[in-house]
This record gives C-alpha cells, structure tokens and sequence, in this order.
C-alpha cells in the first residue's frame, strides 16, 4: 500500500476510534470522507486487502436488507466479510467498512445508484446485485435514466464484474444490456396482485413501444416484452415460484424450498436476490436458509417492538413504490391496525416531496379498524394528501403519542411506522426506549 493510502487509513481508524470511544457516534461515514480527502484513490488499495473480491448491492428499495442477509449468509458459511451492515453507501461508507482488519474474504457492500461511478471503478467488484430501479427523490436522484445511467457508466469501468439482476425490471434489464457477463433473477409465475395506480416502466427502452406483460407484480415489475422490437424479459437463471404467502413467505427455487416469517412480495424479491448471489459464491442452501430463520433485523427495516403489550413494526418509505409495498404489506393483517406515517424534507430525504401524489393511500380509504396518523416536518402536506385519498388522519408529534393513542382504541391496534430516510433512526430511538431496550 503505498504512503499516502497508508497515512490515510490511519487517519481514518483514528477519527473512527474518536467518534465511537469519545463521541459515542455511529463513524460510519465520517472516517472515510476524511480519508477521501487524503487519498481519492483509497477504495482500490483497500479492495485488494479482500482475498476473494467484494460483490456490491445495489438499487432503489431492499439494498440493506438484501446486504446484510447476504453477508449474514457468506459469514455463515465460514468466511470473513467487511460490510457496510449500517446502510452508509456511498463512497466514504465504503471505505469506513473496508477499514478494519489487515485481510478478509469478501466485501459485501451496499452502494447507492448515484454513487457507483465513485466505487465500482475502484472497487472492481466480482459481482453486482442489482434489485430494481424505481423514481426517488427527485431533487437529488433526478429522473429514472439519469440512475441507470450512472450505473452503465460504473459498470463499463469494471468490465469483469458479473452482473446479478432482477430481470422483471425493464430498467434492470436494459442496463444488463450494457454487460457482458449476466445472472438473471424473477418471479417465475403471475401472483394476481392488485396493482398501483401510478407505474413506471410502461414503454420500451430501446424502441420507446408500449410494453406488454403477460403478468405485472408491483411497479413496472413482472413478465414484460416489446411487441415490436423484442425487448423484454430474459430466461431467469433463478426463479421463484410456488409462492405462498400463509404465516409468512415460502418459495420455490428450483427443487429448493425457501422459507421466512417476514411477509410481502418485496422480500420475496430481496430473499431471491441475497439466494442467488450467495449460491453464485458457493453457499449451501442449508446455509442460507439457516440465516434467513435467524434474521432479525435491527435497523429499522421491518423491524418489531413490544411497547406496554402492544406490536409496533418499524419500517421505511421512501418513495411510492416502497410506500405502496408497505400499504399492501398493512392491508394483509386482517385484525384491528394502525399506522403512523412520518414525512420530512431534509436533504437525505429529498426537499421535494411532490412523490406523495404518487402514493397509492386511496388502497387504505375503505379499510375498516385503521387509524391513521400523519407527522414529521411536513405533516400538514400529508394530512392534505390523505384527506384527498378519503383518509382523516390526525396530528402526532413522536412515536410515544402514536402508541398512545392507537393502544387507547376500544381493541387492541398494532401500530405500523412508516417513515422516510431522516425520521427512520430517531423513531427507532425512541422505540427502543419505548420497549425498555435502552
């Protein structure tokens, strides 16, 4: 390693040591700013510390989940793995999480679309997971083909890495496109899903036809084709099929069946993709399965307290097709429910927040024994929005008020929290100390 990368990585583990021992923060991104700022080309001197390479996940929904279940699977199976468990993906948490240690087996990271021009050409990743592509946060994000594009631009700079795709995403599959090597992951069968009212992905991306499905699933996801110039969805390499959704989630993938307590289609996909990846660098299926039935999460993603008796399942919505999935994740619990959405406007979440006219919240208008509640920065932008879905929801300042009032119901509601990026980790705070964890 050369001094520069040297003295840069020392620097970093200080300020890291610093922020965890005297500040008591979280040093998952700090340390490798300031280590950027030493040395710009870090990322490929700490790549090659990773004695079998790094696989990189990537997408707009399901990145941390599908991270950390991957590098539960990989660790499980014997090897050691830097991550980026936290969820701090761009460039600077890549670095932080390839800080400790003098060696490991695997990076397994999780890196934001618009950051993968910064990481990938350094990185040269052996794999990439790509999940989906949908609209988010437009003031930073920009719209969908400013995404792929970025990504097509990281990738042609790391033409050896093996791109590992949701090919139900007509977004995926055009960028895959641009790759020479491919694995090619979906829902094998139609699941007869209500669908959204606004969905993207509706015309080719290499002709601009209306695209044609032999069955959607959420979104622009599902079995898509161009009538006219054959675009459409490749033969999955892996499949899910036999889906049920009874007590949880389990599918078929080949002779293999998988199996969770977790609900929604969306983790179908994330449980697909982390199955694929790890089965490509030779975990068993044993193996995975057995970190799926210990997977409990801790941050903030479909992650569940008991707060004085009461079920409070924390979760994030980020843009309206994670919003939608969440709805339709609610809908299915048939008892007595609650739901607390929190939207602010800071710059992780995006100062816009137009995308609530894109929401679906009309699918919860004729749903009996919901109560909503609206809070966050732009609480009255949302109380606005569901009231023209035909929703009432009433102010509330924190979680505390939430769970009062929703346990004070004459039954018994599970209160669902539903937040963007900012609000996510200081509702989880107060949960904890809700739930006597803290």
């Amino acid at each position: 390693m050369r001094f520069k990368s040297s003295f840069a990585v020392w620097v970093a583990r200080t300020v890291c040591w610093v922020e965890k021992h005297l500040l008591h923060a979280g040093a998952s991104a700090m340390p490798g700013r300031i280590a950027l700022k030493i040395d710009p080309m870090l990322i490929a001197a700490l790549a090659q510390k990773l004695k079998q390479g790094s696989i990189v996940v990537c997408g707009t929904n399901g990145k941390t989940t599908t991270n950390n279940l991957l590098c539960q699977m990989i660790q499980n199976s014997g090897c050691t793995v830097l991550c980026n468990r936290a969820g701090a993906n761009m460039n600077s948490g890549v670095v932080t999480a390839l800080l400790p240690g003098k060696e490991a087996d695997w990076g397994v990271l999780e890196v934001d679309e618009l950051s993968t021009p910064k990481v990938l050409p350094f990185l040269k990743p052996k794999y990439m997971v790509l999940l989906n592509i949908f609209r988010d946060q437009l003031d930073r994000c920009g719209e969908i083909d400013t995404v792929m594009q970025a990504i097509v631009t990281a990738l042609e700079q790391s033409p050896e890495t093996v791109l590992i795709y949701n090919a139900d995403d007509p977004f995926c599959t055009s960028i895959a496109s641009h790759v020479k090597r491919t694995i090619p992951f979906g829902i094998g069968e139609d699941l007869h899903l209500p669908q959204d009212r606004v969905t993207g992905g509706r015309f080719c991306l290499q002709c601009g036809a209306l695209l044609e499905y032999a069955y959607h699933q959420y979104g622009q996801l599902g079995d898509f084709h161009c009538p006219k110039c054959g675009f459409g969805r490749a033969p999955l390499a892996f499949a899910a099929t036999a889906i049920t959704f009874e007590n949880g989630i389990s599918f078929n993938v080949g002779s293999d069946r998988i199996e969770t307590r977790y609900r929604g289609v969306y983790m179908v996909y994330n449980l697909l993709a982390a199955f694929a990846a790890a089965l490509t660098v030779g975990c068993s299926v044993g193996t995975i399965q057995k970190t799926i039935d210990q997977y409990h999460p801790q941050n903030g993603r479909l992650q569940e307290f008991q707060v004085q008796g009461q079920t409070v399942v924390l979760n994030l919505a980020k843009n309206p097709t994670g919003f939608n999935q969440n709805m339709a994740l609610l809908l299915q619990d048939r008892g007595p429910k609650a739901v607390y959405f929190i939207i602010n406007d800071n710059d992780n979440d995006g100062n816009d927040i137009s995308w609530l006219w894109d929401v679906d919240f009309e699918r919860l208008a004729e749903e009996q024994d919901l109560v909503v509640y609206a809070g966050g920065r732009r609480m009255n932008d949302l109380q606005v929005r569901l009231k023209y879905a035909g929703i009432s929801a009433q102010l509330v300042q924190n979680v505390a008020q939430a769970a009062s009032l929703a346990g004070a119901q004459p039954q018994a509601h599970k209160l669902y929290v539903l937040t963007n990026y900012s609000a996510l980790f200081p509702a989880q705070r107060e949960l904890r100390a809700l739930s006597g964890q803290e």
